[in-house]
């Protein structure tokens, strides 16, 4: 697979998991560091996580599933070859 380069698109969530993203941080910063912060900042932490870190774990996943396709594709191709007639 060729590698453009393009950067790994914005991950966005539907309405649904943004608000459930935004509660479980809110919560986690709550309780793990007694951070009690408003909807706007726990928002702009949730947006540098989605710009800035998210990206990597994209990425990261898209490696692994060429890895995986690759040693399919190689397993496949063996099949082939062993059906092929002499």
């Amino acid at each position: 697979m060729s590698r453009s380069g393009n950067k790994a698109p914005t991950i966005t969530l539907t309405p649904e998991q943004e608000r459930e993203a935004l509660d479980t941080l809110k919560r986690f910063l709550e309780d793990r560091f007694e951070l009690q912060l408003g909807s706007f900042e726990v928002a702009e932490v949730l947006e540098l996580f989605s710009k800035e870190i998210a990206p990597h774990y994209y990425n990261r996943a898209i490696f692994d599933v060429q890895a995986h396709l690759k040693e399919r594709f190689e397993s496949i191709e063996s099949d082939l070859w062993s059906l092929e007639k002499n």
